[in-house]
């Protein structure tokens, strides 16, 4: 049955409605970056550009590194703009725009979408200037509260220990990155258990004019631990969209994974000084391993 036009919404020239992209304009390699101003810090690397798309936060350039066909893509903050931004990517790829049907399980593509952003240690062994690739992602977002994710045994330990030390009224969830990607891009990176917080300040930890309802946030999050058959399970870095990413790519059946830029350690109290040069470091090895 055709998706509606209210659901599936398109622009006048067919493109899908946020991005602003059509099909064509797809590759099946794509990086994503939160600000709109880091895409042409990747796409400069490109031996050439064949396409530039500006719509909102969404900027894409796509173009070729070293003969490959790469998308990168900015998607803004938060996991809100990551639930647009997989379900209109999935849309490009497995659905029809023009008869609106989803393509057949047989032609259904799978996506590779590696997030290269910047991240803040939990923890004081995790220092500044690190490289870091998420294995999982827990959300303390509500995104999962909409869509039936099923979470392994794990992985619903870790959530429900997380709503238990936090004193929570729900439960996170808690999803695994691809591991054909981990290997891939980041076998030589840290290996961490990432917490997307849905603001920057309170849900971080951070006090400015407004006190926190836990005051002690930041030490539950460095002390929490899980242990289980594979070994200790800490939180070792926070950011605002990998959980989006790890759930809507399991759910849709993308390759995805999260790497991180460590520009502050919050254990520590430190922020990079070159911070730039940290995220820049982490784009020209992802596009390298790529």
């Amino acid at each position: 049955m055709p998706i509606a036009e209210s659901e599936l919404i398109l622009n006048k020239d067919g493109s899908i409605y946020h991005l602003n992209l059509l099909p064509d304009h797809l590759s099946e390699t794509i990086i994503t970056v939160g600000d709109p101003e880091r895409v042409p810090s990747v796409s400069q690397h490109f031996d050439s550009i064949e396409t530039k798309i500006h719509k909102r936060e969404f900027v894409t350039h796509v173009g070729y590194y070293k003969g490959k066909r790469i998308s990168v893509i900015s998607t803004g903050m938060g996991t809100d703009n990551i639930d647009i931004l997989m379900n209109e990517l999935d849309a490009l790829v497995n659905v029809d725009l023009v008869t609106r049907e989803p393509r057949p399980l047989e032609e259904r593509i799978n996506l590779r979408i590696v997030r290269v952003g910047t991240s803040g240690s939990l923890q004081a062994d995790i220092p500044v200037g690190s490289m870091l690739a998420s294995e999982h992602a827990v959300g303390l977002d509500s995104l999962m509260q909409f869509y039936p994710l099923v979470e392994t045994g794990l992985e619903v330990e870790v959530a429900t220990g997380i709503q238990q030390a936090l004193q929570l009224p729900y439960r996170p969830y808690c999803v695994r990155g691809s591991d054909l990607l981990r290997e891939q891009l980041g076998f030589d990176m840290v290996k961490g258990n990432t917490l997307t917080c849905p603001g920057f300040y309170g849900p971080q930890g951070r006090v400015l004019r407004l006190d926190l309802r836990l005051p002690n946030l930041i030490q539950e999050f460095q002390q929490y631990r899980h242990q289980s058959a594979e070994g200790e399970f800490r939180l070792t870095n926070f950011e605002m969209e990998t959980a989006g990413y790890y759930a809507l790519g399991r759910m849709l059946g993308h390759e995805v994974l999260s790497l991180n830029a460590i520009v502050a350690n919050r254990a520590t109290g430190e922020f990079a000084t070159n911070s730039e040069q940290v995220i820049n470091d982490l784009i020209q090895k992802t596009l390298d391993r790529l």
